[in-house]
């Protein structure tokens, strides 16, 4: 039995072993809530007290980082202004370039409209005075050109007086001379009017009579003239024809071109002329100078009183061509010069070719000689290389051969050698 006093009235119960750990158990159990509640109650408090300080570190903290973001939040405004300022003062300065990019383009565009303008008013004055020169020349060569058709006019009605003249003095003529007379008789006006102008605009020229007649015809005369370096100026075959008004069968000028032109071409002359009286009555060969090119190459027919003319028209237009022909002639000499070089490269080629060819030829028997000797050669070695094989193999079993091995199976030659030994 255990007892239990009574704090308050200090009365003494017993109570058994149930009761008693019943009443203990009440005990610890109110003991141990009292302390759990000291417990939890210390618990919230230290807990709270935790809060506040976590609450005040926290704010704490926050506050010094909103300081530190105020601080680079002003850091940053402070940069961005100065970017921005500089940024500013860029663009005021790029904007203060580009105004004075624009002005001096204002200026450049009106210095250029000012040298435009003044340009155009030069070449409007230009062609104004270009207009007034033109108008000049104009009125110049109209009064040349009236000039030169009055003196044309004038040389014209002259040439007709003297043509009228000349025929009726060639008719005349022919009443008195016969046919053969007549054509002598204009051979030796053609003559005569060469010879009056030779000493002084022919110094240089041969015209005598053709009295070539291998070929079985010939011209009357021939016209050749040469430079200082004997180079052709001009030739001419000339032919004289002339006809009595009294003569039966009528010639035509077509008769004798055919036989000039073979006569021009036998005596390598460049032009051929027939002076001819023929056919007086047409107006086709009484123009003066009649070009029958179209029918005989460079050949013409003319009257007597332009036998002259036509020698100083030809031998001008081969005095303006001589210089044309001074370069085709040496045209021809480097033509030459190429052919014969050319024709000493085909000659060199040719013999290059036969010689390359023989020596090819011998350089191929060369070879074929030798890859024979190579052959052969092969062959010798092989020979050899074979014979070198059984002598190896000859002194390989020489060496391999001993008194043992040849007494092997041989009592006789046994004893003999053990008896020598």
């Amino acid at each position: 039995m255990n007892e239990i006093i009574c704090p308050n009235c200090k009365k003494v119960f017993k109570v058994d072993e149930a009761g008693f750990a019943d009443i203990l158990k009440q005990v610890r159990d109110h003991q141990f809530e009292e302390e759990l509640q000291k417990r939890l109650s210390l618990a919230d408090k230290e807990k709270e007290s935790a809060v506040k300080l976590a609450e005040a570190s926290v704010r704490s903290s926050l506050q010094d980082q909103l300081a530190q973001k105020d601080r680079q939040l002003t850091e940053l405004k402070a940069q961005s202004e100065l970017a921005l300022s500089e940024k500013l003062n860029q663009k005021e300065s790029e904007i203060n370039q580009l105004k004075a990019k624009i002005e001096n383009v204002e200026v450049e565009k009106k210095l250029a409209v000012n040298e435009a303008v003044q340009k155009v008013a030069k070449e409007r004055d230009d062609l104004a005075n270009d207009l007034k020169t033109k108008e000049l020349e104009k009125q110049n060569l109209e009064n040349s050109l009236r000039q030169q058709f009055s003196t044309e006019l004038q040389k014209k009605d002259t040439i007709i007086n003297y043509k009228d003249e000349e025929i009726a003095r060639v008719k005349d003529m022919k009443l008195k001379l016969s046919t053969k007379m007549l054509g002598e008789t204009l051979e030796q006006h053609c003559e005569t009017e060469f010879n009056k102008l030779r000493a002084t605009a022919f110094q240089k020229a041969y015209f005598e009579k053709d009295n070539d007649s291998k070929s079985g015809s010939k011209g009357d005369f021939i016209y050749r003239e040469t430079d200082e370096s004997g180079n052709e100026i001009i030739s001419i075959m000339f032919e004289m024809k002339n006809e009595g008004d009294e003569t039966a069968t009528k010639k035509k000028n077509e008769d004798f071109l055919k036989e000039l032109d073979k006569d021009r071409a036998e005596k390598k002359c460049e032009y051929a002329v027939l002076v001819s009286l023929l056919e007086v009555e047409s107006e086709y060969y009484n123009t003066g100078i009649v070009d029958v090119s179209h029918k005989y190459s460079k050949m013409y027919v003319v009257r007597p009183q332009f036998f002259i003319p036509i020698i100083t028209l030809l031998r001008n237009a081969a005095m303006n061509s001589m210089q044309y022909k001074s370069e085709l002639a040496l045209v021809r000499s480097q033509n030459i010069d190429i052919t014969n070089f050319e024709e000493k490269m085909n000659k060199f080629k040719e013999g290059f070719a036969k010689n390359y060819d023989l020596a090819s030829r011998k350089f191929k028997e060369a070879i074929e000689g030798i890859d024979k000797t190579i052959k052969e050669l092969e062959k010798t070695k092989l020979a050899l290389l074979s014979s070198e094989n059984n002598l190896r193999l000859a002194n390989e079993k020489t060496e391999d051969l001993t008194i043992k091995k040849l007494t092997h199976g041989n009592p006789t030659m046994k004893a003999k050698f053990e008896g020598l030994s």
